[in-house]
């Protein structure tokens, strides 16, 4: 059994646009985004938070960097953040702090 030719360059032309369109909707993600995934549980996504914890979007690379290192150091009290930021080294939360930063 032969496949109209309509068929044929129907399939062929959504075959094609999908090849095509793929590399244009695919972006690289920074190292810094992929760190702060962990944050958007809690932080909301891009540091947009949901509710009542404090969104970090837009906040100074400088401030988000000594709030890490102060959790991380136990200089500054806290139930989640302390264990989370021990996580990170502190190029890493050089990145996560820049990332933030850059959010609108």
């Amino acid at each position: 059994m032969r496949t109209p030719i309509k068929i044929q360059l129907v399939a062929a032309t959504i075959i094609l646009s999908l090849l095509l369109a793929s590399p244009a909707q695919a972006r690289e993600l920074t190292q810094g985004e992929m760190l702060s995934a962990s944050c958007a549980g809690c932080h909301g996504t891009d540091g947009h938070s949901p509710g009542s914890i404090p969104d970090i979007s837009g906040k100074s690379a400088e401030f988000i960097r000594t709030s890490l290192q102060e959790f991380s150091s136990g200089e500054r009290e806290s139930t989640v953040m302390g264990r989370q930021a021990k996580g990170y080294s502190d190029e890493e939360i050089r990145l996560i702090a820049e990332y933030f930063e850059k959010q609108p």
